[in-house]
């Protein structure tokens, strides 16, 4: 009655717990020589990997920014050179419409030359052929009026000189006179105009 009490009483370690504590010590021994170190060592490496994953990404993240801020300086030196070059260019193109109107004013200078020439050219050719042919014409009427011939060079001439010279005084005599008419002229209409003004 004892035995068998003894015997199945749990307190009591039996044969059943011996063997469960030796393969217990067993697995632990080979969990602690074959299992824990490669679990150890799989752990040290994926922190390893990890730590250098991350130094990685710190490094591609400071290159990130520096490539931004040499970036931005790139942009702000484009900007300058763009300034630079649209004010460089507006200054050559104000000097180019400068020496273009320059150039402009040369040349209607000379043209202007050349037609005062051409003018004054044609002008002395058509007074000599005008003294020509007036000469001709007086020198042929101042004979028929005066009964004698004019067909010596000399007289012919100091006749054609006289009779241009009258011509040329009654020209400037009739100008002062047709300017004071019309000035006469001007003036009566805008008294005209200032009694109509006033009469209104």
């Amino acid at each position: 009655m004892a035995t068998t009490n003894l015997a199945s009483n749990f307190l009591v370690p039996n044969a059943t717990f011996f063997v469960e504590l030796l393969a217990f010590v067993l697995i632990l021994g080979i969990l602690a020589k074959w299992v824990i170190p490669r679990i150890s060592e799989a752990m040290a490496a994926r922190q390893i990997e990890i730590k250098q994953k991350y130094d990685d990404l710190e490094e591609a993240q400071a290159k990130a920014e520096e490539a931004e801020n040499e970036y931005r300086s790139q942009l702000v030196e484009a900007r300058h050179e763009a300034a630079r070059i649209r004010e460089q260019a507006r200054e050559e193109g104000a000097a180019i419409v400068a020496e273009m109107r320059e150039q402009a004013q040369v040349e209607s200078a000379r043209i202007l030359r050349h037609g005062q020439t051409q003018i004054e050219a044609e002008r002395q050719q058509v007074v000599t052929q005008l003294r020509t042919e007036v000469g001709t014409m007086a020198t042929t009427l101042a004979g028929k009026i005066i009964g004698e011939s004019l067909e010596d060079d000399e007289r012919q001439a100091r006749t054609i000189e006289r009779f241009i010279s009258e011509l040329e005084n009654q020209g400037a005599e009739e100008e002062p006179a047709e300017s004071t008419a019309a000035e006469s002229q001007s003036q009566s209409q805008s008294t005209g105009s200032h009694a109509a003004g006033q009469s209104s």
